[in-house]
């Protein structure tokens, strides 16, 4: 093994504590602490479009951290400097935990520096193997992951007990130790490590394929693909020119979506004519890309729902009935946050559940479980775990108790369908992509997580229009009960079309096929949690 691997392994550790920890408990600071010169109905509200402003942060800002590494200063170097302002982030929370710009700034901070290093910590494992190791590649990276669950776990079981019994600056002043813990062992390991210089860009890149495809005239025809990327321009434009009223990041990451959206229609129109301009392969990878670009598009509306478990699920379990548990004579209870406990445990109790004994039996049935029907799968049963937590929400507005412990269902729920969408998406991607797209593939991965985030700031801010709320109480359900289902439909009727697309979508194997001395092999990317 080589003997730099400690290093990195505890590097992620420390820092998925640290970023669990103060994450998981941010919405019941918000609520208890920070936001009290809100009025109290309005509490919630705000701490979710806080906590969802963050998260979107935090899947954005890998986009920079990576063009940062790849263009000028390696992985090494983006990773310690990234990770020093990861530290002042946390340093932030700690110090400024009754001022509400200074706590704001080191949530900034935090999603900066944790986004810078998103995409990076992954390949610079890889960048640690080469042909004489390569097959002890995936031990690293099962280690990797657990190590991930592992910190998350304990964070989650923790903080949320700091918070309540020692107070705020306590309880974001731990995590900051521990990304503090993270950057040293990391900076310690420096001498060990293999680094990778940065490569100049490629003239087939996905971005300057799409240009070309978008800019060329063919003989006697005009530029449609042309005309539907300028209306996503003008569309976006519109969106930036709405934040007075809709707010600068709902804006933002709308326009975004119509660039996106519009700008990969017109490539696809037009991306014949890049031919002879850029080699068949990068042609062929562009198109790879934007088919798997759809399959992103509609798992965002899975990761609207699972982000949602650290805020509106804390907030619903606010309400909850606490119960009291005994064990060999001492008493304990659980406080809301740490049910997000479940989810790493539950983790690493299904990911060998499913493949030692749920994929061979399907595959004893005659139903293979290919990565399209894993993920189609996922995000229908995510949708029956939101059916769960709605119904649970409409018996509490009844005026019926009830025990905080019936989480435990949509948690498992929720839980199943993050494994089955979440561990499945990468590795579908890096098949249907040829090693030049690659990176474009996991900055789509990552922003597919932002826009999940978009849809809740979205819906959170429809729910405050009047007319909106007066179409609610028609319907007899709670603003929250509405809201729950309406995701739990959205995320049904999405899971739907993509049955339908699957059902079109002809799979492609971009493996490759022989040895290249160039490449470290055996790494399989990070399933990325939320």
């Amino acid at each position: 093994m080589p003997r730099q691997i400690p290093y990195i392994i505890t590097n992620e550790a420390c820092e998925r504590f640290s970023f669990y920890g103060m994450r998981n408990i941010l919405v019941p600071f918000l609520i208890s602490t920070l936001l009290l010169f809100i009025p109290s109905d309005q509490r919630a509200g705000e701490a979710k479009h806080v906590f969802h402003t963050f998260v979107i942060g935090v899947y954005f800002f890998p986009l920079l951290g990576g063009w940062l590494s790849d263009r000028f200063f390696g992985k090494y170097n983006t990773v310690f400097w990234f990770s020093l302002i990861y530290c002042a982030g946390h340093a932030c929370l700690a110090l400024f935990e009754s001022h509400l710009q200074g706590f704001y700034l080191g949530l900034f901070l935090i999603a900066f520096g944790s986004g810078g290093i998103k995409p990076l910590v992954v390949s610079f494992v890889g960048d640690q193997f080469d042909q004489t190791n390569k097959k002890k590649a995936k031990v690293v990276f099962d280690a990797f992951y657990w190590s991930i669950n592992f910190g998350s776990f304990f964070a989650s079981l923790l903080m949320p007990i700091f918070l309540k019994d020692f107070g705020a600056a306590v309880a974001f002043g731990i995590p900051g130790i521990l990304m503090f813990i993270a950057t040293i062992v990391f900076w310690s390991g420096r001498k060990k490590y293999v680094h990778v210089a940065p490569e100049e860009p490629s003239k087939d890149s996905f971005t300057r394929v799409a240009r070309t495809a978008l800019a060329s005239a063919a003989p006697g025809q005009s530029r449609p693909g042309l005309t539907v990327a300028l209306v996503g321009v003008a569309a976006a434009l519109v969106s930036l020119a709405m934040a007075p009223s809709w707010g600068f990041v709902i804006a933002a990451c709308t326009a975004l979506v119509l660039l996106m959206a519009f700008g990969g229609i017109g490539t696809s129109m037009q991306l014949e004519r890049a031919r002879g301009k850029h080699s068949d392969e990068a042609v062929d990878g562009v198109r790879a890309v934007l088919r798997i670009f759809i399959v992103f598009a509609m798992v965002t509306p899975f990761w609207s729902l699972f982000d949602q478990k650290a805020s509106t699920w804390i907030v619903q379990a606010n309400d909850m009935v606490h119960p009291t548990y005994e064990f060999l004579g001492w008493s304990f209870s659980f406080v809301p946050a740490q049910m997000q406990a479940l989810n790493p445990l539950l983790v690493m109790l299904l990911i060998p559940f499913n493949n030692i004994a749920l994929f061979p039996l399907l595959r004893k049935l005659g139903i293979e479980p290919t990565p399209l029907r894993r993920m189609g799968t996922g995000i229908f049963v995510s949708a029956l775990a939101w059916v769960v937590i709605g119904t649970l929400q409409v018996v509490m507005d009844g005026g019926t108790p009830v025990s905080m412990a019936w989480q435990i269902l949509p948690y498992a729920l929720l839980t199943f369908g993050e494994v089955l969408v979440s561990a499945t998406g990468l590795e579908f991607a890096y098949s249907q992509a040829p090693a030049s797209m690659k990176g474009v593939i996991m900055a789509l991965w990552y922003l597919a997580v932002t826009v999940g985030n978009l849809w809740v700031l979205i819906l959170n801010a429809g729910v405050k229009n009047d007319s909106v709320s007066a179409y609610i109480a028609t319907t007899g359900f709670s603003v929250m009960a509405f809201q729950m289902y309406f995701f739990a439909g959205f995320a049904a009727l999405v899971a739907g079309c993509f049955a339908l697309y699957a059902m079109r979508y002809k799979m492609v194997d971009f493996y490759r096929k022989e040895p290249d001395p160039n490449v470290c092999y055996g790494t399989t990317p990070e399933p990325q949690k939320a």
